[in-house]
């Protein structure tokens, strides 16, 4: 095993004083950020649409699960194939060609739902085609934030990534929810497909000479291969890419879960929905922010967010009162964009730049090609035993992944747990110290 296993904290490139907005001094950052504020905003309106329709088309959780699934399928079964292609041709003329795509989609589901045509196979199908394009379009806009702002502003970028993504999120729910609510889905996929305009006209008008030139791979043979070599050699990237795919296939399935709690728990209407999602982005945006006041990237920051994201789930499950579950959501919100904002930025950060499509691939394959698993398993979960015994579940299964991998990290890098039963001011009841010299010789 590789020895940067034994560092607490990813490699990080020498920079200036990080503030909260540090990589929007990038104009091309600006313009691609711009861009993604408005095609998120679409993207979270189509997506609480979508659900809903579903949902009013079958009347099942598990049906929900379903469309969940199969976007992110081709993700699973093809996303290392979309890492080889965004580490052999330009990233941003693959982003105008993906975007394009998306929008198209988009509009095509507006029309087959504003027509009074559509069915619940059309939404699966076109489902499925977004999860296609995906394949290329993350891995490609994953590895393309470093082109934009250069290494020593990466952390900065994902993290201000995903507050952009959250931040939309605080306003297409609502939008959706008052859209359904008076005038059908309908309108939001219009919007959804339409605003896919903004992202392609932000990349257009990019100043191609100010973007960091980074190494291509060329092709050849055995270039799949080449990548999981490269990561299951390095215990930096393995194992919270482990983690990773644990909480992405189990404890991500917030469609299920939250349509499940409205429509079954607290009978409420899509109207609640929005509001769930809102709160849980005012959360997402919070953590954002505070990811990108941070100049490190600490494993064990990792390790803590994932598992106090699960114990959040697992309270928030079990919540007596509709008020009790309202307030758990933004804590839930902070500590899964904790976590996911410290993986993204500890992988590209410790990642060779030729490789770095292929790794990213693979982190978000696990992240979201897991979900054609935990989907319908959560969705069977939540249908026959109850909402809040699938909330429970993915809850706890994330917990104990995050123990398990700490226990893993701290081993490969020398340490052991230590608890203090009487705790100080300059003591802790529960730290991470290294091994006996005797010890760790005998591992």
């Amino acid at each position: 095993m590789s020895s940067a296993a034994a560092s607490d904290a990813a490699p990080e490139p020498k920079t200036a004083t990080t503030t909260t907005f540090s990589s929007l001094r990038n104009r091309n950052y600006r313009l691609f950020a711009a861009g993604g504020l408005v095609s998120n905003t679409g993207t979270w309106m189509s997506r609480i649409a979508q659900d809903w329709l579903v949902l009013s088309l079958t009347g099942s959780s598990f049906a929900v699960g379903i469309t969940t699934a199969l976007q992110f399928l081709p993700m699973l079964l093809f996303g290392l194939y979309g890492g080889v292609i965004a580490d052999r041709y330009p990233k941003r003329q693959i982003l105008l060609c993906t975007q394009a795509a998306m929008g198209a989609l988009g509009l095509t589901l507006a029309a087959l739902t504003l027509s009074g045509h559509v069915q619940v196979w059309h939404v699966y199908a076109i489902a499925f085609g977004l999860g296609m394009v995906t394949v290329v379009d993350n891995p490609s806009r994953q590895a393309f934030v470093v082109e934009m702002v250069g290494p020593a502003d990466v952390r900065n970028a994902v993290s201000l990534n995903s507050a952009n993504f959250q931040s939309a999120r605080l306003i297409g729910p609502a939008v959706a929810g008052a859209l359904i609510t008076a005038v059908g889905s309908g309108w939001a996929f219009l919007f959804n497909g339409l605003s896919f305009l903004a992202p392609l006209t932000g990349l257009l008008l990019m100043r191609t000479g100010e973007l960091h030139v980074v190494q291509r791979a060329p092709r050849g043979k055995g270039q799949l291969r080449e990548g999981l070599r490269y990561v299951a050699g390095r215990p930096e990237l393995i194992w919270p890419i482990v983690l990773t795919g644990f909480i992405g296939t189990f404890a991500f399935n917030f469609p299920i879960w939250l349509t499940a709690f409205v429509h079954d728990v607290y009978h409420g209407d899509a109207g609640m929905y929005g509001l769930f999602n809102t709160l849980m982005a005012v959360g997402s945006v919070v953590g954002a922010l505070l990811a990108a006041r941070r100049g490190k990237t600490r494993m064990r920051l990792l390790v803590a967010a994932a598992f106090g994201f699960g114990m959040l789930e697992a309270l928030a499950a079990l919540a007596p009162a509709y008020w009790i579950f309202v307030l758990l959501l933004a804590p839930i919100g902070i500590f899964g964009l904790t976590f996911n904002t410290t993986a993204n930025a500890s992988i590209q950060l410790a990642t060779d730049p030729a490789m770095r499509g292929r790794v990213m691939a693979l982190f978000m394959m696990v992240f979201v090609g897991g979900t054609p698993i935990g989907g319908p398993v959560m969705g069977w979960v939540t249908e026959t035993y109850g909402a809040r015994v699938g909330f429970l579940s993915g809850g706890l299964i994330a917990a104990a992944a995050a123990a398990c991998v700490g226990l893993v990290l701290a081993r490969v890098g020398g340490l052991k747990v230590k608890i203090d039963l009487h705790p100080g001011k300059d003591r802790q009841l529960i730290a991470l110290v290294p091994r006996e010299p005797e010890l760790a010789a005998a591992a």
